[in-house]
């Protein structure tokens, strides 16, 4: 297939078949396409859709954004995973507002300047917000270019990727952009999937040289395993005699960062220690609850949570800004990892506080 034959095949596929319902398809202004090209990086459509119809809820403006404190908006990304994301989101709505005057750029490489978007999210916001002319190449646009022109490699490849670029630059007509864009997006998503693709109905199946050899799965070349190095995390659950939890923000860098957690203990430590260290009582109960798993895309976390009961009211926390008892039956809105959030909902409901216990 030449390049120039991908768009008259695929837009009356577009047409009949593609996606037109999406949330963030309707009024599709730069702030609302921003907002979705960032959720859905890495992230299903239909996990997606909830978290954009909350965002957009709560901060219907790019000036919403910008003026919510950043506890609120880690918050209602909360389970949705790669927090840089959100973090990312915020700093580059408080630049658009104080460089750009609350307007989104519609200059690419102003956009390209705000932190969290690359050259495909700035050319996917450019193109169905405004039609202007820019190809888009997210992970669904690599397969079907991949499949289509059989190109060998793993893309995260420079020499790969740069070839994947070549081909989304060649395929993409200068006339109906964005219906173009959306529509190889959803061919990628509905029938050109990972594991099973349609490819008796594809638009593109004639000219495909992944299907001609016969194994369109083939491309593109996964990326090369490794080992996933597993770590370990202690976590201390520490009550006070209301029944309180101890959070502290986390660093801003790295796991879970700029996110609320429960403290972290070194697993060489006495519990009893720390508690007077930190707190300036002994614990009154210390018990080990069970250890979960929790996978990342470089590697595992085991998460040892320890409970911590206290016998009376702790010394206060000097900052607050860094640390705060929360209700675990009522969590405050702030960013959450979802393993913390599990955590407390389970401490709430299977460690209530209870008289006679002791370490």
């Amino acid at each position: 297939m030449n390049t120039d034959q991908v768009a008259v095949a695929l837009l009356p596929w577009f047409d009949r078949y593609g996606r037109k319902d999406l949330p963030w398809q309707q009024d599709p202004s730069p702030y609302r396409v921003w907002i979705s090209e960032i959720m859905l990086q890495q992230t299903r459509v239909a996990v997606v859709r909830p978290y954009f119809e909350r965002f957009l809820a709560r901060f219907p403006s790019v000036t919403d954004l910008a003026a919510a404190d950043r506890d609120l908006v880690l918050h209602l990304w909360s389970g949705l995973g790669y927090y840089a994301r959100a973090r990312n989101l915020h700093e580059a709505a408080r630049r658009i507002v104080t460089t750009h005057g609350g307007y989104f750029p519609t200059d690419i490489r102003q956009l390209r300047a705000l932190p969290g978007i690359g050259r495909s999210t700035a050319g996917a916001i450019l193109s169905l917000s405004h039609s202007q002319y820019y190809s888009i190449l997210d992970g669904n646009v690599k397969r079907v270019l991949a499949r289509c022109f059989a190109v060998s490699g793993w893309p995260g490849r420079s020499a790969v990727l740069r070839r994947l670029w070549e081909l989304a630059e060649a395929c993409t007509p200068r006339e109906e952009v964005r219906a173009y864009n959306q529509a190889i997006m959803d061919l990628g998503a509905i029938l050109c999937t990972r594991y099973r693709p349609g490819c008796d109905h594809c638009p593109l199946a004639h000219g495909c040289l992944a299907r001609q050899a016969g194994r369109p799965t083939a491309f593109p070349e996964p990326k090369p395993r490794a080992a996933r190095p597993l770590h370990t995390l202690r976590l201390l659950v520490v009550r006070n005699p209301a029944g309180e939890v101890l959070l502290e923000r986390r660093p801003p860098t790295g796991i879970w960062g700029g996110l609320w957690s429960l403290p972290e203990c070194d697993s060489e430590q006495d519990i009893a220690d720390w508690c007077q260290q930190r707190l300036g009582v002994a614990p009154r109960w210390v018990e080990m609850l069970p250890v979960r798993r929790h996978t990342f895309s470089h590697f595992s976390l085991n998460i040892e949570p320890l409970r911590v009961d206290l016998p009376s009211e702790p010394k206060a926390i000097a900052d607050t800004d860094r640390a705060f008892w929360c209700d675990p039956q009522r969590p405050s809105m702030v960013g959450l990892a979802a393993p913390i959030a599990c955590i407390l909902r389970e401490i709430a409901v299977i460690h209530p506080i209870s008289e006679g216990e002791s370490t």
